[in-house]
């Protein structure tokens, strides 16, 4: 009997120093399959002086972009303008199918034409009742002329001289639809607000284009003077030193570094909506955004949209 109990004793001990080996092993054999840590792609950007405040931001057009709409929905006759391309002020940018508006033209300047024969009808016959009540003044023995029939010719011209001035009002009026009509035609063709660089090209001819779409139908913006615009923590936003330059680099290369000089303040914190995606950064904070203006350097190409790391100094 104290022999069983001693093996079973001894078998317990053994089992257990086996399930120890054995879970070493499997350690041992994880840790074996485990890749070790790679190098980040980028090398993580380091601050100017340790003082600074760093944020995030992004590289938008001189004045913000300027998104492009149509004034009425329509089908898009032709794209004038390509990506990348310099226009000028008042330069065409697309134009809208015009067609039914040509149609009413055509309809309206037929009407000028009638209105225009109507004011010369109703001219000569101004000038015919006028006439008569001439004749009739000029008679010198007003007994041989009737009361009735010179009160009947100064109404008459009267009533001409009124159909006249409707006549005028009514060649007006024809005209005017004409201005109209022309200058709707003349907003279909949609111009350049201002000089820049088409980003963007939204629509292509014989698309529909609507004001009610939300993706503009072209994006323009002036990219020889670049902004970064930046992200600051509020909890930050009464540490940053007003009118000093900022440091900044592209999210895609941390080594180099550009100047930016300081634009202004936009007084207004509002809930953060630029995100870099990194599975630490809050998404329910509020930030104060600053903007810088750098020109575009000609050894780095630089687009809009890019993010970058900027660096500001904080105020004393």
């Amino acid at each position: 009997m104290n022999l069983v109990s001693s093996a079973i004793r001894y078998s317990t001990y053994l089992l257990a120093i086996a399930g120890v080996i054995a879970m070493g092993i499997v350690l041992q054999t994880i840790r074996s399959q485990e890749t070790a840590m790679p190098p980040p792609p980028v090398v993580p950007p380091m601050k100017q002086t340790a003082d600074d405040i760093a944020a995030t931001g992004i590289l938008e057009a001189k004045d913000e972009n300027v998104a492009i709409g149509v004034p009425i929905p329509g089908l898009v006759e032709a794209v004038k303008v390509a990506v990348n391309q310099t226009v000028k002020e008042g330069d065409p940018l697309l134009i809208l199918d015009d067609r039914e508006l040509r149609a009413s033209l055509l309809k309206q300047q037929a009407a000028i034409a009638i209105a225009e024969a109507n004011l010369v009808v109703a001219r000569a016959q101004l000038a015919k009742v006028q006439d008569m009540l001439d004749r009739m003044k000029s008679v010198t023995d007003m007994r041989a002329i009737s009361q009735d029939d010179l009160r009947n010719r100064t109404n008459d011209v009267l009533v001409a001289k009124a159909q006249l001035q409707a006549a005028e009002a009514q060649l007006a009026s024809a005209k005017a639809e004409v201005q109209q009509t022309e200058l709707l035609i003349e907003r279909l063709t949609v111009k350049a607000p201002r000089a820049g660089t088409i980003l963007q090209v939204n629509i292509r001819a014989g698309e529909y284009a609507s004001p009610s779409n939300k993706q503009p139908v072209l994006v323009l913006g002036e990219i020889s003077t670049l902004h970064v615009r930046a992200d600051v923590d509020e909890q930050n936003a009464m540490e940053v030193a007003p009118g000093k330059d900022a440091t900044f680099s592209l999210k895609s290369d941390s080594t180099r570094k550009f100047k930016a000089q300081f634009v202004r303040i936009e007084p207004y914190v509002i809930p953060k909506v630029s995100l870099t995606g990194a599975s630490t950064e809050r998404v329910d904070t509020r930030v104060l955004q600053v903007i810088y203006k750098l020109e575009k350097p000609k050894d780095q190409a630089l687009y809009v949209g890019q993010q970058v790391d900027i660096f500001i100094p904080r105020g004393k």
